[in-house]
Formats: structure tokens, C-alpha cells, sequence
């Protein structure tokens, strides 16, 4: 039992040292000397500043500050360059920040960026070349969704599946885990909330399989189900039935003048024996074949490709926004080849600040509350000595 757990220590320790953090960033005091903001949008007065602080509710007002949008309809864009870039070939790549929108967010972006080197971080922009977008977007009602975005061989593929985003004004925790075995996995606040396969959930690969182009549906296929009954013949007098008749409970007025009024006619009504336009009942058409399922063929631009997770040249971490509403807060950005490297690190930042930030709602909240309630009971006593005084008055 004591070897067992002593191998046990030793390969904790083991996957310990092997664990690689690339990029950390809590945004102290000297957040400034590692980040660089670009000159994009400059020049037309659309760039937006970004401040440092940690909101209107937090845990610790200087451990919980970090990077927020500051005006309103603006363009942000700035960069931190990674200490040593890096390649994940064979290993796990995680990626992890805190996002609170502050300012009840109505049309914004909150999504990370990881950069290759080629990039420039003084002119960095929307055009400018990423390995992964990952975070949430929101606009009016119909989007709130994650966005988890790949760049392969050039080209920015979506992930095809919705996944929902928070939205309310508290700090959340997004953490996309990218595996050598081309799997992905999605987290909200340590819950999964999406997992599966980059091949399957990416347009990344063109198709195994293509239609035949050699192949068409024969001119004599036939895939109609039924058919109109060739025995079934029209009723004679069917087209005679009118559509409305006289209503027979009609009567006409007693001071009906028809020389004033003109001819009495009742109203119309619908006729109860008129049943529409006649058309033969339906049978199963005999010649039917079936749907026609066009034959499939081996894509020859099909190439299997075992690294579709691997992003060999990753160089910089950067935020590339557009908000309406600006108040966003940014913070414990954790790039790392260790899953449990993550989970110890957001225990350390976002399990304290969250815990902290919900209390001191709650406690403002409350004391609104009283406020309220308060204001309410002094506008009544006002209300009563003012009726208590026009009583005095009057007497």
C-alpha cells in the first residue's frame, strides 16, 4: 500500500514539473509594460482606451483589477507577447481568462485572441493573423454564443455548433482545452459546456466523400409517393354546388319599401353541401422507386490530417474588440499545458473574486433596499403632517 502511494506521489510530481505555463497575466500594477496598445483606428478618433480597475463590485480592490473597455462604440486592440512562443505539438493547450461585463452588455465582443509572431502589435487589427479566437459575443437577443475559432492553412474556420454565453454583469470564467488527440473541450465557470472532435465540429477537412459527378437521377426515376386514384371519377352535379345560398332564416324587414330600397335579398351564407374544388383521392402510385440517393465517391482533395490541434508558432495573446457599450473587465489570462495548472489558478483568482463580487452585490443591493424603504417612510410622515396641518388650519 505505502509503494502504491508512493508511486502515486511521485508521478503527481512528475506531471507537476512537466508542467508548462507559457503566458500569465493577473493585470497588477506594471500590466502597461507588457502590453501594447495598437494604433488601429487611431487617426479616425474610433480607438478605444482601455482603463485598469476592478469594477464597481469585487473581492480585493487591487488583486481583482484588471483590463476594461472605457468608451462607448469604440475599436480595442492591444498585445502581450508571450515570453518564449511556443508549439503544442503533443500536448495539451489551454487557454483561460475572467470576463465581466460590468456594464450590462447589449452589442460587444469579449473574445481572446492567441497571434502568431508575423504579427505587429503596434498596428495589430481586425485583419491582422490569428491561431484561435476564443470567448464570447453578444449583440441584442439573438446572439450570446462562444466563439471558438481555428486558423488552418490560412483560412478562419467557425465552430459549427451554438454554444450560449453568460450575460448577466458578474464575472465568468471561459477555459478552452485543445488536445494532441484532436479533441476540444469548452468551460464556463469549470463546467463543461461543450466537447467533441475539430474534425467533426470544423468545416477544417474537405469531405471524405463527394457526390458522383459521373452519376444522375435516371429521366425515368420515378419518387412520387402517390398518385391521383385513376378509378375515382368526379360526382355528376359536383361543379353545380354553389359556394354560399341564401341564409333561410333571412326574413326581410317589415319596413322594407321597395321602391326606396330596392329588391329584398337575403343575405349569403356558406353552403354546407359545397365541398371545394374536386380532386381524385390519392393512392400509392405503383412505379414509385423511392427517393434517389445520389452514389458517393472517394474525394481525391480529402487528406486526413492527424494534427489539426497543432498551432506550431504561438506568439502573442491579444484582445480585438468592437463594443457599443463599453464596461468590460478582462483579468487571470492563463495560457498553459496543464489542465490542472489551470484549475489551480482560477482557485487562486476566480473562485475568490467571484465569491467576493456576489457578496458585495448583494450587500449594496440590500442596502438600496433599506434606502428605498427609508425614503418611502419619510415621503409618508411628510404626506401626514402636511394633511395633519391643513386639518389645523381648516378648524
Amino acid at each position: 500500500m505505502n509503494k502504491l502511494l508512493l508511486a502515486v506521489v511521485i508521478s503527481c510530481l512528475a506531471l507537476a514539473v512537466s508542467a508548462t505555463t507559457y503566458f500569465k497575466e493577473e493585470f497588477d500594477a506594471g500590466w502597461k509594460d507588457r502590453w501594447v496598445q495598437s494604433s488601429w483606428k487611431e487617426s479616425t478618433g474610433e480607438r478605444g482606451e482601455f482603463g485598469w480597475t476592478a469594477g464597481k463590485y469585487f473581492n480585493d480592490a487591487e488583486a481583482d483589477k484588471g483590463l476594461q473597455t472605457s468608451q462607448d462604440a469604440r475599436f480595442y486592440a492591444t498585445s502581450a507577447k508571450i515570453s518564449k512562443p511556443f508549439s503544442n505539438e503533443g500536448k495539451d493547450l489551454v487557454l483561460q481568462y475572467s470576463v465581466k461585463h460590468e456594464q450590462n452588455i447589449d452589442c460587444g465582443g469579449g473574445y481572446i485572441k492567441i497571434s502568431p509572431s508575423t504579427i505587429d502589435q503596434a498596428k495589430f487589427n481586425g485583419d491582422s493573423e490569428y491561431n484561435i479566437m476564443f470567448g464570447p459575443d453578444i449583440c441584442g437577443s439573438s446572439t450570446k454564443k462562444v466563439h471558438l475559432i481555428f486558423n488552418y492553412k490560412g483560412k478562419n474556420h467557425q465552430l459549427k455548433k451554438n454554444v450560449p454565453c453568460e450575460s448577466d454583469t458578474l464575472t465568468h470564467l471561459y477555459t478552452l482545452i485543445l488536445r494532441p488527440d484532436n479533441t476540444y473541450e469548452i468551460q464556463i465557470d469549470q463546467k463543461e459546456v461543450a466537447k467533441g472532435s475539430l474534425s467533426e465540429d470544423w468545416d477544417l477537412l474537405a469531405p471524405k466523400e463527394i457526390k458522383d459527378p459521373k452519376e444522375k437521377k435516371p429521366s425515368d426515376w420515378v419518387d412520387e409517393r402517390e398518385i391521383a386514384d385513376p378509378e375515382d371519377k368526379k360526382p355528376e352535379g359536383y361543379d353545380d354546388i354553389p359556394a354560399q345560398i341564401a341564409d333561410p332564416d333571412a326574413a326581410k324587414p317589415d319596413d322594407w319599401d321597395s321602391e326606396l330600397d330596392g329588391e329584398w335579398e337575403p343575405a349569403q351564407i356558406p353552403n354546407p353541401a359545397y365541398k371545394g374544388p374536386w380532386s381524385a383521392k390519392r393512392i400509392p402510385n405503383p412505379a414509385y422507386k423511392g427517393e434517389w440517393v445520389h452514389p458517393l465517391i472517394a474525394n481525391p482533395e480529402y487528406v486526413a490530417d492527424d494534427k489539426l490541434y497543432l498551432f506550431k508558432d504561438n506568439a502573442y495573446v491579444a484582445f480585438e474588440l468592437w463594443q457599443v457599450k463599453a464596461g468590460t473587465i478582462f483579468d487571470n489570462i492563463i495560457v498553459t499545458d496543464s489542465v490542472q495548472e489551470a484549475k489551480d489558478f482560477a482557485a487562486a483568482t476566480f473562485e475568490k473574486t467571484l465569491k467576493g463580487e456576489k457578496n458585495a452585490k448583494e450587500e449594496d443591493e440590500k442596502k438600496q433596499e433599506e434606502e428605498r424603504k427609508k425614503a418611502e417612510a419619510e415621503k409618508e410622515d411628510k404626506e401626514e403632517a402636511a394633511e395633519e396641518s391643513e386639518g389645523h388650519d381648516e378648524l
